[in-house]
């Protein structure tokens, strides 16, 4: 049996070679599915190296073992995979929170955190919240039951590895705004990828400047389109007044005129808090990169060289 890793919250991982053993295929046949199909989709090691979910790999050895062809066991393995999101739907539909816990487990035992929360569960809060609208109380149940999952699974994430610092301004409503699901996909998916966090209220002011001489943030990230342009570009003002010009990120909210004035500009992030995730610790990679061309030294030419 192949040995696998596992995160902080029990996921299961295989290498390529491991998941390769698990199929009894080469791991170039796996990476050829990987092409054609879309299937299975790993996710990459700190180390850019491969890692395929327990789960799916196994899900779609039971259906090779039935005898269908690649094509028809891929598409097996991923009807099995779409009904994770039914089931999550049902159980929040009939306000059974317990039930709800349990149908994201399952979707964990097939994908990483990052895929389950991108195809699951924020998927079934839009259809929730198109089948029943804003104003229901099951959406009222579904959006806090996100949140305090979301919540839950970031206090199981390792402590941070990466020397970078994120301020998060929270634009959002409070828990039913149909963007705060999402701004805590974005903090659980950051503080994964080994980023400090500091998630502060738009609307919170005084003590900012004690808040970021701790934080030291690398970038600021505005996310949620509730709160209105002036209390955006007050709290942005302050934040800039404390700790300088920083790089500035979009999440969920459109481009802000008054913030605009005083920054060389905002970066729109994708809707999709992974890439979103990955977009801003770009970012900062980007500011420190450019910060360093800033600071470091001029070398000097002779004037008798420039002349020639």
């Amino acid at each position: 049996m192949p040995r696998t890793c596992s995160d902080s919250l029990g996921v299961r991982y295989l290498k390529t070679s491991e998941a390769a053993a698990l199929l009894n295929v080469s791991p170039n046949t796996l990476r050829a599915w990987e092409r054609r199909f879309g299937y299975p989709k790993p996710q990459r090691s700190p180390g850019k190296h491969r890692l395929y979910t327990h789960g799916e790999i196994a899900a779609l050895k039971d259906a090779l073992q039935e005898g269908l062809s690649i094509s028809s066991a891929v598409s097996r393995a991923r009807e099995g995979l779409s009904a994770d999101a039914d089931t999550l739907i049902g159980a929040l539909s009939s306000f059974d929170r317990e039930r709800a816990d349990s149908a994201m487990e399952a979707a964990l035992a097939l994908r990483s955190i990052e895929r389950s929360v991108e195809e699951i569960l924020l998927p079934s809060l839009e259809e929730l919240e198109q089948r029943h609208g804003l104003d229901s109380a099951r959406w009222a149940l579904a959006a806090r039951w996100a949140s305090d999952w979301l919540r839950r699974a970031q206090r199981l994430t390792p402590p941070p590895v990466r020397r970078v610092s994120l301020l998060i301004g929270d634009a959002s409503r409070d828990e039913l705004d149909p963007d705060a699901p999402a701004i805590r996909a974005l903090e659980l998916l950051c503080a994964r990828a080994g980023a400090r966090l500091l998630c502060l209220s738009v609307r919170g002011i005084a003590g900012l400047g004690d808040a970021l001489a701790v934080a030291e943030p690398d970038a600021v990230v505005l996310a949620g389109g509730f709160a209105r342009d002036d209390e955006v570009a007050r709290w942005a003002y302050s934040v800039r007044s404390a700790a300088g010009a920083l790089p500035v990120a979009l999440y969920r909210r459109e481009v802000l005129r008054p913030l605009r004035a005083r920054t060389t500009g905002a970066a729109h992030l994708s809707s999709a808090p992974s890439e979103a995730q990955s977009q801003v610790l770009e970012l900062v990679e980007a500011g420190r990169l450019a910060s360093e061309k800033r600071t470091s030294p001029t070398r000097l030419v002779p004037r008798e060289k420039r002349a020639g």
